[in-house]
């Protein structure tokens, strides 16, 4: 027997126009470039969203086609998050923090018609330039000055809109929008995310016990726009009519507390390393932020140490744990408490708000080690695994054989982690050697292979140490071919036109051999014990 109800498909056009009609009064607030601010409302935002979809249909955009964004996170940013799927494209952020090399790739292998770019980020658009395809750019020109050939104003391409624009109708699973993932060795691999996970995973994380969107609140997602879709943060504020406030490029710690105090921030998102600046500057300038008490700061990307949220605590302000993945739209689990909890003693506390939350509905988990799957007793160690609405099935065109997925459909995350008896998981290590540097992916593989490409290197291996602020950094041990001779600061060198900057090593350390197993592969379990109370400068 089927149920009785309407097929009514599930799409982020639905959700544009929901926003512009009910929360037409709902403030979006952009820091630009020049640190002013930029201030509209939902109702303009959704008309220039509606103008976006129609001039780009216009310019030839069909269904499928991918629009590329090099930007921060800014009004128009948001724009194109809707404006593209809501004209049938695909929306594609590019990351503006990986080597220009690698953002090329990325824009080649997605097959990417147009581009839209702060004007800001034109200088970075120029050093791959000759490298892509883009048909068409548009520049959003925060400053204001004239946009020159061969670039195209955002501007002037809106004002060609005539306003009579029809929404087309969107099967809920077509593609919305995509990211690349570098979080494995080997090249950067596509995600399409489609309406109907995309609307799921906002109405999901808008839930009073995730991140509890309404339209009382102010939402600002300090994580970047072109990272995991902000944790989909933008999506699920347009849903409820949440006031959305957005950094743009200033993402120090003054310019973060002066935007949570000025527009009366009650929920942000970003990574620890940015959590860790704002933590130091309000232990020193407290009272000039008096609204921050009572916010709440979401944390993933790595790992929260429990004494920051010791001391965030102190300041009245509540942080918690996320956990996710790009190929999970992203968000997995978040760190809430049960109610029961409130009565357990501080340290238990701490220690459950330490770990990385519970699955949210509809994300499925298990854990499966040597022997198979592992039970839920908080100390049985086994690799996680995944599925569920938001999660994604492959990859976008893979090269090559893909063995993310299992042969019964379940996502291997690459994380090892245990879960205990209240469905509580830790992550205690990764499978695969990279290294999560302010929330952000090192492959030690690609920076092992080029080194070991220099005349003077024998073997390399590159292990991730602690670092008070970046919670991991990468550590280079090196053997030198007989007889062979070269400084730290020369391999560095050799590495830095090949990587971007926050990419190279901190140190480099010369070692007579690296331990190995019996396959002759890298034993870097060993080299972490090695170097385990190894100190790098802050």
């Amino acid at each position: 027997m089927l149920g009785t109800m309407m097929r009514f498909p599930l799409t982020l056009t639905a959700v544009l126009e929901h926003a512009g009609k009910l929360h037409p009064d709902v403030e979006i607030v952009s820091r630009l470039p020049d640190r002013s601010l930029h201030r509209y409302r939902y109702a303009d935002f959704f008309r220039r969203a509606k103008q976006l979809a129609e001039a780009l249909t216009a310019a030839g955009l069909e269904r499928g086609d991918r629009v590329a964004t090099l930007m921060w996170n800014n009004y128009a940013h948001v724009e194109a998050y809707f404006g593209v799927p809501a004209a049938g494209g695909v929306f594609h952020t590019l990351n503006l923090r990986l080597h220009p090399d690698d953002i090329a790739y990325i824009a080649n292998h997605a097959g990417d018609r147009f581009l839209i770019v702060d004007d800001v980020l034109v200088p970075l658009y120029e050093k791959i330039r000759d490298r892509v395809k883009f048909e068409r750019v548009f520049v959003v020109s925060h400053s204001g000055t004239p946009v020159s050939a061969p670039y195209e104003d955002y501007e002037a391409l809106l004002k060609t809109a005539t306003g009579k624009f029809v929404f087309p109708e969107i099967d809920e699973n077509e593609a919305c929008g995509m990211c690349y993932t570098s979080g494995t060795t080997g090249k950067p691999k596509g995600v399409a995310y489609s309406h109907r996970s995309m609307v799921l995973h906002s109405f999901c994380i808008s839930l009073p016990d995730v991140l509890n969107f309404h339209m009382r609140q102010t939402a600002m997602p300090v994580v970047p726009m072109f990272h995991a879709n902000a944790w989909g943060i933008p999506f699920a504020a347009v849903l409820t009519g949440t006031k959305l406030v957005m950094p743009g490029p200033h993402l120090d710690a003054e310019s973060l507390c002066d935007l949570f105090t000025r527009e009366k921030v009650t929920c942000a998102g970003g990574v620890p390393s940015l959590w860790l600046g704002v933590l130091d500057l309000l232990k020193r300038e407290r009272a000039k932020y008096p609204t921050v008490a009572g916010m709440r700061l979401l944390v993933g990307g790595s790992a929260c140490p429990e004494s920051m949220l010791r001391s965030f605590d102190e300041l009245g302000i509540s942080i918690c744990h996320a956990w996710g993945m790009t190929e999970m739209s992203p968000v997995g689990t978040l760190g809430t408490l049960k109610p029961r909890m409130d009565q357990s003693d501080k340290d238990t506390q701490y220690r459950y708000r330490a770990k990385q939350g519970m699955p949210l509905p509809f994300v499925e988990m298990r854990i499966v080690g040597d022997e198979g799957e592992a039970p839920w007793d908080g100390e049985t160690m086994g690799e996680l695994q995944v599925r569920g609405p938001w999660v994604a099935a492959t990859y976008y065109n893979p090269d090559g054989k893909v063995t993310s997925w299992t042969d019964d459909g379940w996502f291997r995350t690459g994380d090892v982690v245990n879960i205990d008896p209240e469905g509580y998981v830790k992550i205690t290590d990764r499978t695969k050697d990279l290294i999560k540097s302010g929330g952000e992916w090192i492959s030690s593989v690609d920076l092992e292979n080029t080194l070991m490409g220099h005349p003077a290197v024998l073997e390399a291996a590159v292990i991730a140490v602690a670092h008070a602020k970046w919670a991991e950094r990468p550590l280079a041990c090196v053997v030198l071919k007989p007889g062979a001779a070269v400084t730290a600061k020369e391999l560095k060198d050799f590495l830095a036109g090949k990587f971007a900057a926050w990419w190279l090593p901190d140190a480099i350390e010369f070692v007579p051999e690296i331990p190995k197993t019996s396959t002759g592969k890298f034993q870097k379990t060993r080299l972490r014990d090695m170097f385990k109370d190894y100190k790098l400068a802050s």
